[in-house]
């Protein structure tokens, strides 16, 4: 099962760890990463971050709203489940 994160962008829902609302964090949350993860950080947006989703390999700058990938990643799993 893959998680559309926007711009055209899946990740597998299995390798999500985390998803967080940009606003949540601080402006300076990157210089407390240690430097691999700093490395792993892929912005997929072309306008606004509106949320960051952690996976297992890497972090990912979403143009969508961090409510809306719940959404799509509870839909997922409700189909899964049916």
């Amino acid at each position: 099962m893959y998680l559309h994160i926007g711009e055209e962008v899946m990740v597998r829902a299995s390798k999500v760890i985390a998803i967080f609302d940009r606003r949540l964090l601080q402006s300076d949350w990157r210089a407390n990463l240690p430097e691999a993860a700093q490395k792993s950080i892929k912005n997929i947006s072309k306008h606004d971050v509106k949320s960051v989703v952690i996976t297992e390999q890497t972090i990912y700058l979403s143009p969508l709203a961090s409510t809306t990938l719940k959404k799509r990643m509870d839909a997922s799993l409700e189909d899964l489940l049916n």
